[in-house]
């Protein structure tokens, strides 16, 4: 039995980043030789154990044969005579394909360190157009690894598996978004998926919008696209997507409200009570802030001033409410409405 280290890690190591998961690989063995040391085997799909000291992956060698429609659609072969190189050869790209034995030899016979050099993002081998998913991890890559090309095979491929894209979960499709747009270059996933015909299907809404990178979180990169969007287009990608309730909330709120609050003290203090109330931003500082900052990003202003004031009108309001007379609901909520209006105004003119 021998274990490598494989797929990411070995590429990251060559690449001088950051190694942040290492996944490992088990030639010549069985699970239950892997359970005999005191490894304990998770999820039911493929052989994958977890070390019993240090809880990293280790899986057994396996090989692939389609069967099915969808990314699913695979039966496996994790017996011990399957070599390294076989299991190799089924992963995507050839910066993938790479593995360290534990004297730290590179074991690479796809060349992908060739392509590493080169800055390339190359299929292993025709097997690549059996898994669609792999359209989306190509142009994931290509937004983590800025300066990297696909190459012209590759992105043939992924031209001719435009079709399948439809056989994929969107949880898989959400997954891949969501590491593109935590990238270093989000945009990138948008233009690969153009070039070889992909984006259409799963985000149509994007072929004219560009990703930004200038906002550092991922949520917040996606609810800037809202800035772009009418707000029934916002919504259809979200839920085509099932982007998870605060990106599509906050893509929502973008899309309806972005404006009015970019020019708060231009704006008409109604119209601009209406959008604070409807993004909840009286009531909810932490997605006030999240609508503020995207919003600010893309108007190019600086809203850390409204998000003061309306910090101080409530605290202001909570705190005089305490001598106000009994009153019923609608009284109450007409008297709150009037002095936050009045309050917004004065905030305006300072």
């Amino acid at each position: 039995m021998e274990i490598y280290l494989v797929g990411g890690a070995v590429r990251d190591e060559l690449l001088g980043r950051t190694v942040r998961e290492c996944d490992w690989l088990v030639v010549g063995g069985s699970a239950k030789d892997l359970i005999a040391e005191g490894y304990r085997q998770v999820g039911r799909d493929f052989p994958v154990f977890l070390h019993p000291d240090t809880h990293e992956e280790y899986a057994l060698a396996r090989t692939e044969r389609k069967t099915a429609a969808g990314h699913a659609g695979f039966a496996t072969d994790a017996s011990p005579e399957v070599t390294l190189e076989e299991d190799l050869a089924r992963r995507d790209l050839t910066i993938n394909a790479l593995a360290r034995d534990g004297r730290g030899r590179v074991i690479d016979p796809f060349n992908g360190r060739r392509d590493l050099k080169n800055g390339v993002l190359r299929h292993v081998t025709a097997a690549f157009a059996e898994d669609p998913l792999r359209v989306f991890r190509v142009a994931r890559f290509a937004a983590q690894l800025p300066g990297f090309s696909v190459h012209p095979d590759t992105r043939s491929f992924m031209a001719d598996m435009a079709e399948s894209l439809s056989e994929l979960p969107a949880e898989r499709v959400w997954g891949e978004f969501r590491k593109a747009l935590a990238a270093p270059a989000p945009q990138r996933f948008i233009e690969v998926l153009l070039d070889c015909g992909c984006l259409s299907l799963w985000f149509p809404e994007l072929k004219d919008i560009r990703l930004d990178d200038g906002l550092e979180e991922a949520e917040a990169r996606y609810g800037a696209v809202g800035w772009s969007l009418a707000p029934n287009a916002a919504a259809d990608l979200s839920k085509r997507l099932k982007a998870p309730n605060a990106c599509a909330r906050l893509a929502d709120d973008i899309a309806r409200h972005g404006h009015t609050l970019s020019i708060w003290q231009q704006a008409d203090a109604a119209a601009l009570l209406a959008a604070l109330t409807a993004i909840n931003g009286l009531r909810d500082p932490v997605r006030r802030r999240a609508a503020l900052a995207v919003a600010g990003f893309k108007a190019g202003v600086n809203l850390d001033a409204l998000d003061a004031a309306l910090a101080r009108i409530e605290n202001e309001l909570a705190a005089e409410r305490q001598h106000w007379p009994k009153l019923s609901g609608p009284e109450m909520g007409k008297r709150l409405r009037k002095a936050r209006l009045r309050r917004l105004a004065d905030a305006q003119h300072q």
